[in-house]
């Protein structure tokens, strides 16, 4: 037998094989069979995720994991994370879907799979109530105070040219500045500034304008079509009913975007 002959022969061989492999099971089905779902969740970032006072996990992203663990019959287990891990901790299985105020952007994309919107994050500017403050205008002169290399920073920066804009390395400094009054105003997520709210609630502080809304998907891993399937109806059923409309008040105070689920990804 020629060579060419025991190539066709083994190509053949190798084709029937493969044909013959069982599927790999897709993540819906792993956990139905396991009776439960684990969701990476930062517990850092109130009132998304936060321990309450019995140090037990609590927030909009808690309650949202609880309705989907609810709606697909099984154990919620909440799987710890930190904002930089939560998508290495789904890429290696220590959980199976990501709910941690994860924005749904191109380049998160092109390593994972997201669910349709099921709540948002947004930035806006905040102030006193008696300031007058309407849009980005207004804001000259003014010291603004922001994240370094945060969303909000991004968008300040590119929206006005004339503000006093304070760069701080994280949220609990950004809020300081502004209480301590090395700052007027804070451009940054609206659950930081509720924060800033309950931190001073004799300061009188008011969202003045919201900047942008950034949609929040259940992020699981590629190659999943029953699951995403899945979720992504979980998510417009429970828009539709308005679950998760109530579990994003209860908490930000505020209603969801009409247009969640129209919501494109962030470049």
């Amino acid at each position: 037998m020629n060579l060419k002959k025991i190539a066709s022969i083994a190509f053949i061989a190798a084709s029937c094989a493969m044909a013959f492999q069982p599927a790999a099971a897709d993540t819906l089905d792993d956990v139905k069979a396991a009776g439960k779902l684990r969701v990476a969740i930062d517990l850092g970032l109130p009132p998304f995720g936060m321990l309450d006072q019995n140090q037990q996990p609590t927030g909009s992203d808690i309650d949202a994991a609880k309705l989907l663990a609810k709606d697909l019959g099984v154990e919620l287990e909440v799987v710890r994370t930190t904002t930089p891990n939560r998508i290495p901790f789904l890429l290696t299985n220590k959980a199976d879907v990501i709910i941690s105020t994860l924005s749904i952007t191109e380049e998160r994309m092109k390593v994972i799979d997201f669910s349709k919107p099921y709540s948002v994050l947004a930035q806006a500017v905040a102030a006193p109530q008696s300031a007058q403050i309407k849009d980005y205008a207004d804001l000259k002169g003014q010291k603004v105070a922001t994240v370094r290399g945060a969303q909000g920073d991004a968008i300040l920066s590119a929206n006005t040219k004339d503000a006093q804009i304070m760069k701080f390395d994280d949220d609990a400094t950004a809020v300081t500045a502004v209480l301590s009054g090395q700052a007027d105003i804070l451009a940054n997520s609206t659950a930081v500034i509720q924060q800033l709210k309950d931190k001073a609630p004799d300061r009188n502080f008011e969202t003045k304008f919201l900047m942008k809304n950034y949609a929040l998907g259940v992020g699981l891993r590629k190659n999943n079509p029953k699951f995403k399937a899945f979720l992504d109806e979980w998510a417009q059923k429970n828009f539709q009913n308005g679950q998760l409309n109530t579990i994003y008040k209860g908490y930000l105070h505020v209603d969801l975007p009409a247009d969640l689920m129209e919501m494109a990804p962030a470049k």
